[in-house]
């Protein structure tokens, strides 16, 4: 199924032919069409193309009227104010338009592939071994998630990288008291939980961290042991394998809950790169990129200084012959660009790490590792806040267990679906309250401007009402209810029909569906897929309120809303999969 041309590429095109009919010499000029509440929509180029020409725009205007082909598309097209245009397309127009969607049997409603995919790498969901995951993990997995499904949606070749915390001197610590007590992390039985692996984790390092801080004997044979790491020695190698791989168990729990994919190749943590840290360092060091200061490798900027006006530095290698992030950054740039062949490098990282990535960035051009063909970008992000506009904490003042959270809003979404549950089993409320739960966390996230903080606030997020996936959810699931009762009758779409006003809107802005998701995956942006499912459900509403549709007036009609009904279904259930949030067919 070849992809639909909008109803806005329509109007564009016959808009484009009027100009270039009444100046030739404005071949290719853009009408610079947008919606509108005056029409349908608004064209306000030729303010630009009279200034051009001096002419005088409402002359120009009215010439350009008298080019445009009515009949098919568009309907009408009036002048007004200084020379914009107000058009109006035909219903036929937006009947036929929304059945060659429907008809569209890939299920991509018509939404074409992008011009020109590449390969991106999207570095997201970066949790550390042997540690808790916190409300801090939260909108990486969450954001990078709906990004990477929205490019590749669009043709992208999306590689996906997990760069998780799993390399540096904590581990001697904890590999040398596993070490010493070698059955801490032994399991009682062969089903181990998430929940078990990480208390088995949080068990052993309070353990390790106490005896380390109390013990300068313990403490001296935990250096030897961060040797011995980074040496390869493969019995402590063994023992790390050990921490690593009981994360997992714990991470694969966590990122199941989210309802999220993550496969273990895509895992590619700090010790991944350990093999191409020194020659980093000897490229940067040839070719002059980095410089030995006080027997560290560094590379300085001239506009980045401390508060005491001196230089500083992103320090690639310390004196000591260790080795910081920023190797690591550096290293799993070359691998991304040279060995994934990537065009876009996609980092999903906290709003606070921007000047570190800066840094990196600008050190990997100078190498010549980024240029003009691959470009790095941070999306970065806000902060995760509590009700009382703060960062997110406990009572206690401890960081939020994003378990915790996750556990809660299921609870909260389960005690909603119970309420209005009318023939659901406890079976099929758990389940929806699950999906519910989880997609009212992932939407109040991702309905926000990713670089905006956001406040999480459970009352909200579970509403019916407002701008919450909830709402969205119902709208779905009350369409299905719909399309169940009218049993036999099926969904056709009829384009000889006149539409109100309220079907009109609709129909529109289903059409908008391709440009929307074109705009959100080019732009990293899925908060303007989340405002655009948002409005098609507030439309739905009220198309539904004023548009009788099993009890329409004609067989025909009623088909019509029918098929209205399920294209809007159809657009709804896709959008919300691109957020990564499930649309149940009953609540």
């Amino acid at each position: 199924m070849a992809s639909v041309t909008s109803l806005t590429d329509s109007v564009q095109q016959h808009l484009a032919s009027a100009l270039s009919a009444t100046r030739p010499e404005a071949a290719g000029a853009d009408p610079l069409l947008r919606r509108s509440d005056r029409a349908d929509y608004q064209a306000n180029g030729i303010l630009a193309l009279a200034k051009k020409t001096k002419a005088n725009p409402r002359e120009l205007a009215a010439e350009v009227v008298s080019h445009v082909v009515t009949g098919d598309v568009i309907q009408d097209v009036e002048v007004s104010g200084p020379g914009f245009l107000n058009i109006t397309v035909t219903d036929r127009a937006i009947t036929a338009n929304l059945a060659a969607r429907y008809a569209d049997d890939t299920g991509r409603l018509g939404v074409p592939y992008a011009d020109a995919p590449g390969t991106t790498v999207v570095d997201y969901a970066q949790p550390n071994v042997a540690k808790e995951m916190h409300v801090g993990h939260l909108r990486s997995a969450v954001i990078g998630d709906s990004v990477t499904k929205l490019l590749e949606f669009t043709g992208e070749n999306v590689v996906r990288r997990h760069h998780i915390g799993d390399w540096g001197t904590q581990f001697g610590m904890l590999i040398q008291y596993l070490d010493e007590h070698p059955h801490e992390l032994d399991h009682k039985n062969a089903q181990v939980t998430g929940e078990e692996a990480m208390s088995n984790l949080d068990r052993l390092y309070k353990a390790a961290r106490k005896l380390f801080d109390s013990d300068e004997e313990f403490k001296t044979r935990a250096r030897r042991r961060v040797v011995d790491l980074q040496a390869g020695d493969p019995h402590t190698l063994a023992m790390w394998q050990k921490f690593v791989d009981e994360s997992k168990i714990y991470f694969f729990s966590v990122f199941e809950k989210l309802d999220m994919e993550i496969r273990d190749a895509d895992i590619v943590g700090e010790s991944g790169y350990n093999d191409m840290l020194a020659e980093t360092c000897r490229l940067l060091e040839e070719s002059g990129v980095a410089v030995r200061s006080e027997g560290a490798l560094c590379v300085f900027f001239d506009d980045i200084k401390g508060p005491d006006g001196k230089p500083v530095p992103l320090i690639v290698q310390k004196s000591d012959g260790g080795y910081g992030y920023a190797a690591t950054d550096l290293s799993a740039i070359r691998d991304r660009v040279f060995h994934l062949k990537a065009d876009t490098l996609l980092y999903v990282v906290d709003a606070r790490q921007a000047l570190h990535f800066k840094m990196v960035f600008e050190t990997a051009r100078r190498a010549g590792w980024l240029n003009d063909d691959v470009t790095a970008v941070q999306l970065a992000f806000g902060t995760v806040l509590g009700k009382d506009g703060k960062p997110f904490k406990t009572r206690a003042g401890e960081t939020v267990r994003l378990v915790d959270l996750l556990d809660e809003a299921i609870d909260r979404a389960s005690a909603v679906v119970r309420e209005k549950a009318q023939d659901l089993s406890e079976e099929e409320i758990a389940e929806r309250g699950a999906q519910v739960g989880i997609g009212a966390v992932k939407y109040a996230d991702l309905s926000t401007s990713a670089n905006r903080d956001y406040k999480f606030d459970l009352d909200q997020m579970v509403s019916l009402n407002g701008d919450t996936s909830v709402y969205l959810q119902y709208a779905y699931a009350r369409i299905r209810s719909i399309l169940r009762k009218a049993g036999e009758v099926r969904p056709a779409a009829r384009p000889e029909l006149a539409l109100t006003a309220a079907e009109r809107a609709l129909g529109l802005h289903l059409d908008a569906f391709a440009a929307t998701v074109a705009e959100a995956a080019a732009e990293y942006a899925p908060h303007k897929l989340a405002a655009y499912l948002y409005q098609l459900a507030s439309l739905y509403t009220s198309f539904y309120d004023k548009c009788p549709v099993l009890k329409a007036e004609t067989p025909e009609q009623v088909a019509n809303r029918l098929f209205l009904c399920d294209v809007t279904a159809r657009t709804l259930r896709q959008g919300m999969a691109l957020l990564g949030i499930r649309t149940p067919e009953r609540l």
